[in-house]
């Protein structure tokens, strides 16, 4: 079993930049693939970024060169550093692990979710 709570949403301008982190419960947090999802007002949940136990990532098409995912497995932490924030990257953003090691962007694929944090970009 693998909790997670996410932290470090907030208010920020666009062009601002924030850092979410995502701290996970179990000896075994270093075998897990991990992403990150958003979901914005009236829109479905969609995929932003994935990382593996050894650190490939894959991110979707609209964060690519914005967004950095990374993690650090000895304190069972996930990030997510985003930068040059927009107003559609407005959404409640959601940490996410499977229990095998290869990276997904469907979300039915992942067993654990985070309560989410919401990010708000706007002046």
């Amino acid at each position: 079993q693998v909790q997670l709570v996410e932290s470090g949403g907030g208010l920020v301008q666009p062009g601002g930049s924030l850092r979410l982190s995502c701290a996970a419960s179990g000896r075994t947090f270093s075998r897990y693939a991990m992403g990150w999802f958003r979901q914005a007002p009236g829109k479905e949940r969609e995929f932003v970024a994935a990382i593996n136990w050894s650190g490939n990532t894959y991110y979707a098409d609209s964060v690519k060169g914005r967004f950095t995912i990374s993690r650090d497995n000895a304190q069972n932490t996930m990030f997510l550093q985003m930068n040059s924030l927009k107003p559609e990257d407005t959404a409640i953003y959601y940490c996410a692990a499977r229990g095998t090691n290869i990276m997904v962007v469907v979300e039915a694929l992942y067993d654990y979710w985070g309560q989410g944090t919401q990010v708000t970009v706007s002046s």
